[in-house]
């Protein structure tokens, strides 16, 4: 069983081999992450690389109108500051974090000198980037062709996916922002998924009633994400019995139902 503080509930973490997490382990340093926290801004370089476990972070590019929309939600199947691994500089949107939890943190320098060192964190980041990719592309589709609450399902969705329960505490303005569109349009969604019976609202809260009518609202574009991300989690479980000390009962399906 894990301490109620361990790197190894982040799933990159978890997955490494034994001599790869031992050069890690003493440069992570653990931070809280609470909800609203900007751990990117546009245009600065990267300081740290962040690994959450129990936390929820969203990337939100901004245009100079102002105008905002998410394009990724990362949690503790992943890391957070890939584009630093790949080769960035600087990251051209804002980071923050969706849902409070906690994470991991370790400077840019020492990540990168273990990703050029070890072979095994190479094709867990890669992995991860493809997947992340994926998420991105299915957002852009869903911006330019769904509508409002097909975009609150999967918002809801992919974030509840990364957290222990079925509620999400999150405003409808914030809702709205994550979406790029007016917290007067996300109330009128929300009050139909719940007309619909799929969540239950109150204020500040939004929580899953009926997970197979939100899936059906979402569509398909949930479906493509849910599938890349449980092939994500099966390639960490697939490398992670070849450590010494974890135990692929531990890798569980990333995403379960709440039924």
């Amino acid at each position: 069983m894990l301490p109620p503080q361990s790197p190894k509930q982040n799933q990159i973490l978890a997955a490494l081999p034994l001599s790869s997490y031992t050069r890690l382990l003493s440069l992570l340093e653990h931070v809280p992450m609470p909800a609203g926290q900007v751990i990117y801004d546009p245009g600065l370089p990267f300081k740290y690389v962040y690994f959450p476990t129990n936390s929820v972070v969203a990337r939100l590019y901004e245009t100079a109108s102002g105008a905002c929309t998410q394009t990724g939600i990362i949690g503790n199947e992943g890391l957070v500051g890939v584009s630093a691994l790949l080769g960035g500089e600087n990251y051209p949107a804002r980071v923050v974090v969706l849902s409070t939890g906690k994470g991991y943190r370790i400077k840019t320098s020492f990540v990168r000198d273990e990703f050029e060192l070890g072979d095994e964190l190479r094709q867990f980041v890669l992995r991860f980037a493809h997947a992340l990719m994926v998420q991105t592309e299915q957002v852009a589709v869903s911006n330019r062709y769904h509508t409002v609450d097909q975009q609150l399902s999967y918002l809801l969705l992919m974030s509840l996916d990364r957290l222990p329960g079925n509620e999400l505490h999150i405003t409808h303005e914030q809702a709205g922002i994550m979406l790029g569109v007016r917290r007067e349009s996300v109330t009128v969604a929300a009050h139909k998924l719940q007309a619909a019976g799929a969540i239950r609202c109150r204020r500040g809260h939004l929580a899953v009633a009926d997970r197979q009518q939100l899936e059906a609202s979402a569509g398909e574009q949930y479906e493509v994400v849910k599938k890349e991300y449980e092939c994500l989690a099966a390639f960490y479980a697939s490398h992670a019995v070849h450590s010494s000390e974890l135990s692929p009962a531990r890798f569980k399906r990333f995403f379960q139902s709440t039924e």
